[in-house]
């Protein structure tokens, strides 16, 4: 069942990630030979038009295949720019109708789009995911006090276990989350609406300064009134304005945390054992989906998200590392010469491997070695 989890939820992702390159191929006139999910040996295959569609043995990657992406060599380059056939080509020359349908032919900005489309579906899909999960459902932890600490605001105020924290300065609170937000733009004085016992209950109260730790093990300097949540979920649904609203804000988090994780990995703030490969996603698929299903689509929302921004970092074999050679294309009028983009992406393969066994390595201590430390 957990390999079951892990196929369906990369499979998605694989499949929206290429479809992206092959819709805006498709629509900039370039020729499509193949489309595939996995990588490695066919498994399954079927011929549609001008593509093969495959089904190939190793999950954890895909491709799409277009005539002509090899890309142009400098003299192939001169002989675009002329329109005259170079002695010094090193290809047999195309046809009119070839170049039409040549990925290489294409404009830098079509190139560009049609490698940005991949990890742009990822987010979009993501977006539009997140949406539809608030509309239909979204777990959300709410506002109830869990524990009140002693000699701390809310407790010299009277908070008590179980108040149900609805307003904050007269803003409304539907989660937790949005009360941790609040408390973080505080500065003075505040005053909270809450519910105990049906009724409502106006309390003012001046926070403290604190420290507390973030997400990345950072301590953080914060005003605090001392209580925590109870950890009381609810599932919670919204109407189309609201939904897009909070689905909107949602992914624009989920991207900014991912950002800024990645930066706080190359930082070192973020240990290195704390990624996460193959097994972790799994693991996480598997759990998500015995939680149930709005659960599981926020789980595939979030890896979406992650595996959008992953591409589009500037390393060789990647999309982002064929974006800088597009852009470095841009600015000097010429292809980058084919040793140097060759050498680069050995160089990007390299460094994909040793992410993938240090990936590798963290889930196998993770998993198999964790419980017995």
């Amino acid at each position: 069942m957990i390999i079951l989890n892990f196929i369906i939820v990369l499979g998605i992702l694989i499949f929206i990630h290429e479809l992206g390159h092959f819709l805006v191929a498709k629509w900039m006139g370039v020729k499509v030979e193949k489309f595939s999910l996995g990588f490695g040996p066919k498994l399954f295959g079927r011929q549609v038009g001008e593509t093969e569609y495959l089904i190939s043995a190793f999950p954890l990657g895909g491709y799409v295949k277009m005539f002509g992406e090899g890309g142009l060599n400098e003299v192939d380059m001169i002989e675009q720019e002329t329109g005259k056939e170079n002695p010094e080509s090193s290809r047999e020359p195309l046809s009119e109708e070839d170049k039409k349908r040549s990925f290489a032919h294409k404009s830098i900005p079509q190139r560009m789009a049609i490698v940005f489309a991949g990890p742009f579906f990822n987010m979009l899909f993501a977006w539009l995911l997140l949406i539809i999960i608030y509309m239909t459902g979204m777990p959300i932890l709410k506002a109830t006090v869990g524990e009140v600490f002693p000699n701390k605001p809310a407790a010299l105020a009277g908070i008590q276990k179980g108040d149900l924290i609805t307003e904050v300065n007269g803003q409304r609170i539907v989660q937790w989350e949005d009360f941790s937000a609040k408390m973080a733009t505080v500065t003075d004085s505040i005053t909270l609406t809450i519910i105990r016992n049906n009724q409502p209950i106006t309390i003012q109260l001046k926070p403290q300064q604190g420290e507390t730790k973030n997400m990345f093990g950072e301590v953080v300097k914060k005003q605090i009134i001392g209580v925590s949540p109870a950890y009381d979920f609810v599932t919670q649904r919204f109407g189309l304005l609201e939904s897009f609203s909070l689905g909107s804000a949602k992914a624009v988090e989920v991207t900014r945390l991912t950002g800024l994780s990645l930066i706080k990995l190359f930082q070192g703030v973020v240990p290195l054992n704390s990624l996460g490969g193959p097994l972790m996603i799994a693991d996480m698929a598997n759990k998500a989906a015995q939680t149930g299903g709005a659960t599981f689509f926020m789980l595939l929302a979030v890896v979406s998200i992650n595996l959008g921004i992953l591409n589009l970092l500037p390393i060789p074999v990647l999309d982002g590392g064929h974006l800088t050679f597009y852009t470095i294309e841009a600015i000097i009028r010429r292809p980058v010469p084919q040793k140097v983009r060759e050498y680069a992406q050995q160089v990007g393969m390299v460094l994909l491997l040793g992410m993938m066994v240090l990936a590798f390595y963290n889930d196998i201590i993770r998993f198999f070695f964790s419980a017995k430390a």
